[in-house]
């Protein structure tokens, strides 16, 4: 892939840890996006924490895992593996019992929103404006883009961006942490001007007070929003009461699979705070269709990309709207083993 940066961030590949899990004589299939030492922690703590483990109780295998990794440190790396495991579970049961994932779980809904999101700071003024304005010809009616990279451009890029995508669209901005509290406050009212409503991470999201201050005084059109590095579900309750985001991202390749993003559903719901999925859509769909707080799915075009590779069955929006297909099981996806095969680290 080419070099993609963003406004703290630059990468030039991207790591999938693909987990199957066996029961029943079916697999069930999870991942997340995180570093290869995930696999490893896999094969050395969680497999033997979930090795005969009643298939139907994933309550008790993911309670399992928690414990495993009790000495090793669970945010992070562990967090991760947990997620990938989790998911698999889930995939398999709802495999055993012949059902999509989203029927097991319950669905609220039949479908969910999704926002097109990518314009890295490291694409042109013509790079951004043709992705941000192709998903919009695809019906997608809200897209986000990197700022922070240069902060004395974000202004031109952003004015660029709203050109491309018209006035009906919404427009979505992403720092990634990469300002202070002052130069985030700044930023917003210009931002505002051109309808920018979603503000992600204007400071980094262990900064909970400043969060707090930028959701305070930014303009009433723009959200504040955060929370895709949360770990478990006690950061997202410190989110939720010391009001640092309009709206939280959880991420389920890294909070803890299906359960945790669960569990981080559930405190949205109590304290009527909404939820975004953050990225992996394919992984996303059948828990967000199942949680009444979530409001709609990253449709990133980095996992995008990388889930069409590799898995048949990974789902694609019409209008703006993610659907299960219905008469696959589980996750409803499968690992294209062959294609894999050529990018297996």
């Amino acid at each position: 892939m080419r070099r993609s940066r963003t406004g703290t961030l630059e990468w030039d590949s991207t790591t999938i840890v693909v987990c199957e899990v066996s029961g029943g004589g079916l697999k069930g299939i999870g991942y997340s996006y995180c570093a290869a030492a995930a696999a490893h922690l896999i094969h050395e703590k969680l497999a033997r924490a979930v090795a005969g483990c009643d298939a139907m109780a994933t309550a008790a295998a993911w309670d399992s895992m928690n414990r495993a990794v009790r000495n090793v440190g669970r945010p992070g790396i562990a967090a991760t593996a947990i997620s990938a495991v989790d998911s698999a579970l889930w995939d398999l049961k709802a495999r055993l019992l012949g059902i999509p994932l989203c029927d097991l779980l319950g669905s609220v809904r039949d479908g969910v929103p999704i926002y097109g999101s990518g314009g890295f700071t490291s694409y042109s003024i013509a790079q951004l404006q043709k992705q941000l304005s192709g998903w919009v010809a695809e019906g997608i009616p809200r897209v986000k883009m990197k700022i922070g990279r240069r902060p004395e451009d974000d202004g031109a890029r952003v004015r660029a961006a709203r050109a491309a995508i018209g006035s009906a669209t919404e427009l979505f901005v992403d720092a990634n942490g990469a300002f202070d509290r002052k130069q985030a406050l700044a930023l917003a009212d210009e931002l505002a001007a051109e309808r920018v409503c979603w503000f992600e991470e204007p400071v980094t999201s262990d900064d909970l007070d400043g969060l707090r201050l930028i959701r305070d005084r930014a303009p009433a059109i723009m959200e504040i929003a955060a929370g895709e590095y949360g770990y478990d579900s006690y950061y997202f309750e410190r989110m939720i009461a010391g009001g640092a985001a309009d709206c939280l991202q959880a991420d389920a390749t890294r909070c803890g699979g299906i359960s945790g993003f669960s569990r981080v559903g559930a405190l949205c719901e109590a304290r009527n705070v909404p939820l975004s999925a953050h990225t992996a859509p394919s992984l996303h769909l059948a828990v967000c269709m199942a949680l009444p707080a979530v409001r709609h799915i990253e449709w990133f075009h980095d996992h995008v990309r990388i889930e069409h590779l590799l898995f048949d069955g990974a789902p694609r929006p019409v209008e703006g709207i993610l659907r299960p297909d219905r008469s696959r099981p589980g996750l409803g996806i499968e690992l294209k083993r062959a294609e894999a095969a050529r990018y297996r680290a």
